[in-house]
């Protein structure tokens, strides 16, 4: 099936023989054995529960992969992700990550005896340079959080060679817009919560995997914790789903309409968007990718009015997180980004005059009209 219409149908429940269209939600936390020594592949819901083996096989489906994982979050997903590293391993990130990323390494490094870089991962001697024997992992996300810049995944493959695991961070884009194991990613990792689940009502991780290989190492980590998306959340994660294509192409849509009006404010600065022209890393989504997504961020011209703007903004919510229908407008120097070191900040171009907005599927001529009227 095309995409969108996997989106619609790829949800099976095997198990259900009752005609029930949507995949339903099975709230049970045992499984009754059929006899000693015998499963209907389903004990306990720690483990494995039938909602959330659907919606994981469908993830799978999406992404192009072998087996998907579904977690209780994001971070859930990345700590996982931790699991598979030992003691003395280094891994190397993209030196523009969400900052709840940057976070959870930076506990979890010396604790767990894992070193972490992290770098220009698009300066490819930089990346030749950092690499090393230890090297385990190259973690990035492209589009990134929040500045926009976009990585080359081939490239990054090519210079890092198979046996470095290269992990890709698809939340901004979705497997509409890309799908990192058709460009040489070994994994791929989501917030669920973000496009996916589309309606900021639930929270949700995911790991996809190009072969089956670690997957068994996973899942006795969620089982393990109990990490694992419970059965209510799969049900809402496969609702959201369905609209995945039709919601990213309206919010895609506002998005750069949204950023070509703010290029053209006297008080913004700097628009950051993949889809303008000037976008450095236009050229290589275009490679890449098969869209723009609906993130954006932009600079105005003073601390000052970055706070009023959010204070002023009507229809747009000033909220965290993203991927939603309705459109939030962040500001990520006290949100998102608040955990990393003013020096990292600003050379990354965090500073307080920054704002991060994910286009919803509103007219856009309302997004920009709040726009409008809280800058001026």
């Amino acid at each position: 099936m095309k995409l969108e219409s996997l989106l619609i149908h790829g949800a099976k429940d095997s198990l259900n023989q009752t005609g029930a269209i949507s995949v339903p939600i099975y709230q049970s936390a045992t499984f009754v054995h059929p006899g000693v020594g015998q499963s209907t592949g389903f004990d306990y819901a720690r483990v494995q529960n039938p909602t959330r083996q659907a919606l994981e096989r469908l993830m799978a489906s999406l992404e192009g992969g072998s087996e998907a994982l579904a977690f209780s979050c994001g971070m859930a997903a990345l700590d996982a992700l931790l699991g598979l590293f030992n003691r003395g391993d280094h891994i190397i990130c993209s030196n523009d990550l969400y900052g709840g990323s940057v976070r959870l390494f930076d506990a979890a490094g010396p604790r767990l005896g894992i070193e972490f870089d992290y770098i220009d991962v698009n300066d490819q001697k930089l990346l030749e340079r950092t690499l090393s024997d230890k090297t385990a992992m190259v973690f990035i996300e492209t589009p990134s959080n929040p500045m926009m810049t976009v990585t080359d995944i081939r490239a990054v493959r090519k210079t890092i060679g198979p046996r470095i695991m290269l992990t890709v961070d698809n939340t901004f884009l979705t497997p509409i817009c890309q799908r990192p194991l058709e460009l040489g990613a070994d994994l791929v990792v989501h917030s669920g919560t973000k496009f996916l689940g589309g309606h900021n009502d639930t929270l949700c991780g995911f790991i996809i995997l190009s072969d089956c290989f670690k997957a068994e190492k996973l899942r006795y980590i969620t089982k393990t914790v109990g990490s694992g998306l419970t059965p209510f959340d799969s049900f809402l994660i496969i609702r959201g789903l369905k609209t995945l294509k039709l919601r990213i192409e309206k919010s895609q849509a506002n998005a750069l309409a949204v950023a070509e009006f703010l290029t053209r404010h006297h008080r913004v600065n700097k628009v950051y968007y993949p889809g303008l022209l000037d976008h450095p890393g236009r050229e290589i989504s275009l490679s890449q990718s098969t869209g723009f997504g609906a993130m954006l961020s932009f600079e105005v011209e003073s601390e000052e009015l970055a706070k009023a703007v959010l204070e002023r903004v009507s229809m747009i919510l000033y909220a965290e997180s993203l991927g939603g229908v309705e459109t939030l407008i962040t500001y990520p120097i006290l949100q998102t980004h608040a955990d990393l070191p003013e020096r990292v900040r600003e050379a990354l171009g965090i500073n307080s005059r920054l704002l991060r907005l994910s286009a919803g599927v509103e007219a856009s001529e309302d997004i920009i009209e709040d726009l409008s009227q809280a800058l001026s």
